[in-house]
């Protein structure tokens, strides 16, 4: 008996929409027979018992006292670590295992219609005539047109999230596919401002898209752009650093929500998906105070620039895995070896079942760096201690050669999933710094 196709909402090369039966897609031409089957994976997958709700409002959410590295524990904004939620009744996605899949419904591993430009070996040989910027990354002889694919072959060309590098002043952020995904679905965002007393602060935003629900890289990106708007908003007026966060994790939130109105949502729905949805996790760091701010399992570390000194993770994911830990059920090395272990219970998004923007505020008494990430990279660095010794020695002084070789870190251990790492030297340097 002939074995059945794997069913696809959307082409896996330019994710042209399809229909039930069909067996080559519309717009590229992609055979679906091709496709490989689904394989066995032990996917992130997210979780919530908590009865739906409706709007959140915005809570006041006054600033709480600030701790020294000493301790590095922080001050969550609930004044303790986040408690242990309850039975996990059922999700979005399962009401009988009650889990919610953090990865797509495509196959794992993708036959990939043109070579990775970062690995393809020699320079194209464009055809005569053929702008260099312009070659097809395939048949490395066809000119690209404006909608994106080869004239000539007609293979989809790499999109621009693939790989993203950006500094702002003294700060920088890098994201990539990875080699298993067929497109990113991480976000980022970084900024600079001026405190009302003059001096300077900086933030990073990284939201990774929740892959099971239609249009993760939407979400992921109104998120990161809603956060940083607000916070551009709120610090230049005197909002202090950690309320200011709250309330652009809110604002990252209701911007989610709104993607599940729009019509883009409804003609990708399938039976199997959610509403958009995504992680936060974000960071501002002025001359004296470092905040953090997230909802979802992206993480933020510190490094010490004196590498004698211990490094630090200042976020604890809103996981099964952490639920279990928390509740003294596991240690640490149980709850990350189960199968359970990246069930996410927080996410942004309109089915999300409960809004628990957590928040923290340190005041370290040396230099050194923050690291703002998806788990695109800590799940190859997750100890602070591993994350410390991935970092380069001179990562306040060049923050994106920093962010690159984080990024490779990843890529080299095999970036199963999208990467997005951003690095924030503390205290803030003088304006007008940067890298090196």
């Amino acid at each position: 008996m002939m074995s059945q196709m794997p069913q696809l909402s959307a082409c896996p090369s330019c994710e042209w929409p399809l229909e039930s039966g069909d067996r080559f897609c519309g717009a590229c031409g992609y055979d679906l027979s091709a496709v490989p089957a689904r394989p066995d994976d032990s996917p992130t997958i997210a979780m919530n018992g908590a009865p739906p709700g409706g709007p959140w409002p915005e809570v006041p959410h006054p600033p709480a006292e600030v701790h020294l590295p000493a301790d590095l524990q922080g001050t969550e904004s609930g004044e303790h670590a986040p408690p242990p939620s309850g039975p996990v009744v059922g999700s979005p996605v399962s009401p009988v295992s009650g889990v919610r899949f953090d990865r797509s419904p495509e196959p794992d591993e993708y036959v990939l219609q043109a070579p990775d430009p970062r690995v393809a070996s020699g320079p194209p040989t464009p055809a005569e005539g053929t702008a260099p910027s312009t070659v097809c990354v395939a048949c490395r002889a066809g000119r690209v047109d404006d909608d994106g694919y080869c004239e000539n072959c007609g293979h989809a060309q790499p999109r621009e999230r693939d790989h993203m590098e950006q500094e702002a002043g003294p700060i920088a952020a890098v994201s990539d596919r990875g080699l298993r995904h067929h497109r990113n679905e991480d976000a980022f965002t970084l900024g600079t401002s001026v405190l009302p007393d003059g001096s300077p602060a900086t933030f990073a935003v990284v939201c990774d898209g929740v892959s099971s629900a239609t249009r993760p890289d939407d979400a992921s990106l109104a998120a990161s752009r809603a956060a940083a708007d607000a916070l551009l908003a709120a610090l230049p007026q005197g909002t202090h650093p950690q309320q200011a966060m709250h309330e652009a994790i809110v604002s990252a939130s209701r911007a989610v929500n709104s993607l599940a109105a729009e019509p883009a949502t409804a003609r990708e729905h399938q039976p199997h998906q959610n509403a958009p949805a995504c992680t936060i996790v974000g960071s501002i760091v002025t001359p004296s105070l470092l905040v953090v701010g997230w909802v979802g399992d992206s993480r933020v570390y510190w490094v010490p620039t004196d590498r004698s000194s211990p490094p630090a993770r200042l976020t604890e994911d809103d996981s099964w895995a952490a639920q279990m830990v928390a509740a003294g059920l596991m240690n640490e090395a149980e709850a990350y070896a189960d199968e359970r272990a990246h069930a996410i219970t927080g996410w942004l998004g309109a089915d999300a079942y409960e809004l628990d923007p957590h928040t923290a505020s340190f005041k370290p008494d040396r230099p050194g760096v923050v690291v703002v990430c998806s788990d695109g990279l800590w799940n190859y660095a997750e100890a602070a201690e591993e994350m410390a010794e991935a970092v380069p020695a001179d990562a306040a002084a060049r923050p994106l050669h920093t962010a690159r070789v984080l990024v490779g870190h990843a890529l080299d251990g095999g970036g199963h999933d999208n990467v997005t790492v951003a690095v924030v030297p503390f205290p803030t340097p003088p304006q007008g710094a940067g890298s090196a």
